[in-house]
């Protein structure tokens, strides 16, 4: 299991928490430095249900998503420009990212993430 996180990221600090009280082993990878593959964001793009929802893999809050303007961007850019833009850029991938071998999810929701990994 990959988590990639960002060490200022008040979010990435709990799910690491409750990783860590809920005894569930993981790798935390650093999301500024080392991006997920394309290969991976393809695989998180298919867990959370295809194609229509690839702008939940952005960080929309994030300043670099507004510097670049992908609010009025995105709508118009096709899968693969944008997981290239995303692999290139970790400051643009919606964080906590969590990777199983068969699931992920992106951003912490304690029930998501119970039933990911607890059930």
């Amino acid at each position: 299991m990959k988590l990639y996180t960002y060490k200022n990221c008040g979010t990435c600090r709990k799910a690491v928490k409750w990783l860590q009280e809920n005894s569930v082993e993981f790798d935390e990878i650093p999301i500024r430095e080392t991006p997920p593959s394309q290969k991976e964001l393809k695989a998180m793009l298919k867990y959370l249900g295809g194609s229509s929802e690839l702008r939940r893999l952005f960080n929309t809050s994030g300043g670099d998503y507004r510097e670049l303007d992908l609010k009025t961007k995105l709508p118009d850019m096709n899968e693969a420009d944008a997981i290239e833009l995303l692999s290139s850029n970790g400051n643009l991938i919606k964080r906590p990212f969590l990777l199983l071998a068969d699931a992920g999810t992106v951003g912490f929701a304690e029930p998501v993430w119970s039933h990911l990994l607890l059930s």
